[in-house]
Order: C-alpha cells, then sequence, then structure tokens
C-alpha cells in the first residue's frame, strides 16, 4: 500500500460565490478546484488496497486508481480509468451524493475528513469536457456497427448511461423525449445553480457524434407504444422514463391558486427560463412569502429556486428534525446560509385561500417524535392544540414522486408492482422479452448515480441479449 509521508487531514476547500452575490442569480454556487487544488487534494489519498471506496460507488468507478493518475497530472488517464463506467462525469461530480457512497467508507474518515472524491471527478470532468469542445481530445471510436436498433425512452441519467454505453458497442441508437428539451431530471428537475444546463447540452452533443439519435416531444405511451417501436424495428427498448408524477399531501387547500407540486415548480424555471428573469416573462408566480414542503434535494432546490425569484421570505417546513432530513448536508447548509427559515417538527394540515381562490396562508400543527416506524425512524405525532398559521402567498410541496402510469397502461404483459413501479430484475429485464427498464420508474425516486448505474448494467444486459 502506498502511504503518503504526512497526510493532511483537512479536506481542500472549494471556493463558493458569497451568499450575497448567490442569491441574486443563477450561477453555479460552488466553482470547482483548480489544478494545484485539485492535485493537492488527491494527495491526500492513501491508495488503500481494500478499495472500500470503489464498493461504496453505484458505477464502480476505480477512485484509487483515477486519483492517483489526477496526483501525477495525467489527466487524460484519469478521466479515461471514470469513463469506463461513468459516462456523465461533469453531472455526477456536481450532484451525486458522494458523502452517503465513496466517501462514507474513506479509510481517511477515521482520522480526519474523507477524501473529496466528488470534487475530484468535477476537476477530471470539467477539463475534459473544455478539452472535447475544444477538440482537443475527443469520444473513443465506437465498435463495428450491429446493425441493430434499440431504443431508449427518456432522456434522463439512466437513459442517456444506456444510450452511450450501447453506442460504444456499435448499436444504433434513438433516445425518445416527451418534453421539448433533452435531459430528463437533469434538465427540468435540478436547477441552473447545482448543475448548469450548458454542460448537460454539451454531454449531449457529445453524444450525439457518437451516432445516438435524439426524437423529441414524442411521448411513448401516447404518441407511440412500446409495442409500436417493435413494429418499427428496434429489437430492444430500454424503459428510463422517470418517476414523474408528484405526491400530494391529500389535504384541503392543495388546489387553490398559488400551490404547485415541485415537480411543477421546477419544470417551469427550468425549461420555461424563469430563472432568466427579467429577460424573460416568468411563467411562475413571483411570490413575496413562500412555503416549501419537504425536507428532500427537490423541497432544497425549490426554497432556494423561490429565493432567487424574488421572495422575500421562504419558509421550509418538514415534520421531522433536521438530522433525519434526506437532503444532502452541504444542500441544507446553503440553503441555510441562504436564508431559508426551518420550521422543523411541523408539519401543514390546510391551505387557506382568499376569496380569489389563491392561497393566503397554510396551517401547521407541531410535531413530536415517538416510536421508530417500519423505516426504523421515529415516527412524528402530531402534538394537540399545537396548530398555528403561517402567511404566505406561495406552497410548493416538494413530498416524493411516482412513476407516471402512462407506459405500464398502454404495455399489455409489463408486470408493475404496487407502487406503480415497473417489475424488473437486477439487470432490468422486464415481464416482456426485449424490454427492460431502470432508473426512477423501477425503483421510485433515488439518486442520479443509482440511476446511472442501472443504466449501464441494463446495456450489458441488452448486449448480451441482442448477442445471443
Amino acid at each position: 500500500m502506498e502511504i503518503a509521508v504526512a497526510v493532511e487531514k483537512k479536506a481542500v476547500p472549494m471556493r463558493e460565490q458569497p451568499v450575497e452575490q448567490r442569491i441574486k442569480n443563477f450561477d453555479e454556487v460552488p466553482l470547482g478546484y483548480n489544478e494545484e487544488e485539485a492535485i493537492k487534494e488527491a494527495s491526500r489519498c492513501m491508495q488503500c488496497a481494500k478499495k472500500n471506496c470503489v464498493q461504496g460507488c453505484p458505477v464502480r468507478i476505480d477512485i484509487p486508481a483515477f486519483i492517483k493518475a489526477l496526483r501525477e497530472k495525467k489527466f487524460q488517464k484519469a478521466i479515461d480509468i471514470i469513463h469506463k463506467t461513468d459516462s456523465l462525469p461533469c453531472m455526477t461530480g456536481r450532484v451525486c451524493p458522494q458523502e452517503e457512497q465513496c466517501q462514507l467508507v474513506c479509510v481517511m474518515k477515521k482520522v480526519g475528513d474523507p477524501i473529496s472524491i466528488g470534487r475530484l471527478e468535477r476537476f477530471l470532468a470539467d477539463w475534459d469536457l473544455e478539452n472535447r469542445k475544444n477538440k482537443k481530445t475527443g469520444q473513443k471510436p465506437k465498435a463495428v456497427a450491429k446493425n441493430k436498433k434499440v431504443a431508449v425512452v427518456g432522456s434522463g441519467p439512466a437513459g442517456l448511461t444506456c444510450a452511450a454505453e450501447l453506442a460504444k458497442k456499435g448499436y444504433d441508437l434513438t433516445v425518445f423525449e416527451g418534453y421539448h428539451k433533452l435531459g430528463g431530471v437533469l434538465v427540468y428537475g435540478i436547477p441552473e445553480f447545482r448543475l448548469p444546463k450548458a454542460i448537460v447540452a454539451t454531454e449531449i452533443e457529445l453524444l450525439k457524434e457518437l451516432g445516438v439519435h435524439f426524437v423529441i416531444n414524442v411521448l411513448i405511451g401516447r404518441a407511440l407504444t412500446i409495442e409500436d417501436l417493435f413494429e418499427n424495428g428496434f429489437k430492444a427498448i430500454f424503459i428510463a422514463a422517470g418517476a414523474g408524477l408528484p405526491d400530494f399531501m391529500g389535504i384541503p387547500g392543495e388546489n387553490l391558486s398559488g400551490t404547485y407540486s415541485a415537480n411543477e415548480f421546477l419544470t417551469r424555471v427550468n425549461l420555461m427560463k424563469a430563472y432568466k428573469f427579467p429577460e424573460y416573462d416568468t411563467p411562475v408566480k413571483r411570490a413575496s412569502f413562500v412555503a416549501v414542503i419537504g425536507g428532500g434535494n427537490v423541497a432544497m432546490d425549490s426554497a432556494r429556486t423561490a429565493l432567487r425569484l424574488g421572495a422575500r421570505y421562504v419558509y421550509l417546513i418538514y415534520r421531522r428534525s433536521e438530522k433525519e432530513m434526506p437532503a444532502r448536508e452541504e444542500e441544507v447548509i446553503r440553503a441555510r446560509q441562504e436564508g431559508i427559515d426551518f420550521r422543523l417538527l411541523t408539519n401543514p394540515v390546510r391551505y387557506i385561500g382568499d376569496e380569489k381562490g389563491v392561497v393566503k396562508q397554510v396551517e401547521c400543527i407541531k410535531m413530536e417524535l415517538g416510536e421508530p416506524d417500519f423505516s426504523g425512524r421515529r415516527s412524528p405525532i402530531p402534538i394537540k392544540g399545537s396548530e398555528f398559521k403561517i402567511d404566505i402567498d406561495e406552497a410548493i410541496v416538494a413530498i416524493g414522486n411516482t412513476p407516471n402510469p402512462i407506459i405500464p397502461r398502454t404495455t399489455p404483459g409489463l408486470k408493475i408492482k404496487k407502487g406503480g413501479e415497473i417489475e424488473a430484475d437486477d439487470w432490468g429485464a422486464t415481464s416482456i422479452p426485449g424490454v427492460f427498464a431502470g432508473g426512477d420508474i423501477v425503483t421510485g425516486a433515488a439518486t442520479v448515480i443509482t440511476a446511472m448505474g442501472a443504466g449501464r448494467k441494463s446495456a450489458e444486459a441488452i448486449d448480451k441479449y441482442l448477442s445471443c
């Protein structure tokens, strides 16, 4: 095992936009490592023989190997190692929850900060993307054409990954996207300040150079069915339509004007350019007092987006404690820094409207934690008589999503789980031969990197299926 003489225990910090500046724009908040910072952070890696970090990575990147190449300034070698298993490192380096995966099991965590694997991945991915844009490096050539057509339904992380892997193997890939913009949740669900849309667009252009065809404004299950795709000559189909159907609490007033699902709110902001206000007329209400319901990354994104659209005050209402929030710790920290008012152990019970049917208040009740529920977390219990009201003019519900039922309803023989997810094995094979599925439409709402891992595994399975 290679051991540094004097390992620095503290991670190299990443520069960020100042709080007072970033709350007034949609530019990316973390600014990334420069070369000196990246090499300094890479030098902290112990190059462990056991490679716990690799096992913690959903797509099994050889993390010690790419870090070793990085600190030796062999950047092309380092990014080539990443690309063996991760087709979209510019994205995973930004939005993957490394602190819950590879960095969670980093040996350095026993004596100090874990290696900032995500930040190093982002540095290399940005270096590579810039060089590819300037034609200094390029995509690896794909294999000899196999003359077999594969359809991918959805252009989110699972779909793009599967398409990239199969295109490299020589298959004729067509990706169908229901929206007018490509990228799926990477574009409509994640704000510009966390994942710039130009990065997603550039990665998609590079996939086009690999020969991947993209078709927009075609909703599979409506414009075309899965059966239609087979009739049009596709030999295998990968369904990666995500989980875009929003959940609601079912409380009074959710249909008042001024209440949104987080899906609708973020989609309007991201796809309809509300983030470019006042350059474009905003397609969402520019509210002054906003309540966001939920404690995950989508709730944080919604709250921080509302603030940037000009809200004077944003409440984040969550029925559990901050420790139990599923959002990434760094996003919670940034939200607090930006002035989001966290109302924890609090739950909405109804929305109250004015005489025109516009939301004007949310009535909440305080909660306390009782016995653990089925997930092992302590169940939140309402405290009788603790109701109170908050004046608002907009509410955004961010409590989760389920898969859209359009494809299951129009695909006879496709087995579905009780929650609406498609039933598939570990490699994405469904109940219909030649039809595979992966990502949120199989697992329910999860992470970008988990969806990418599913796309990669299904690409392997499809290759094996079509090679028989």
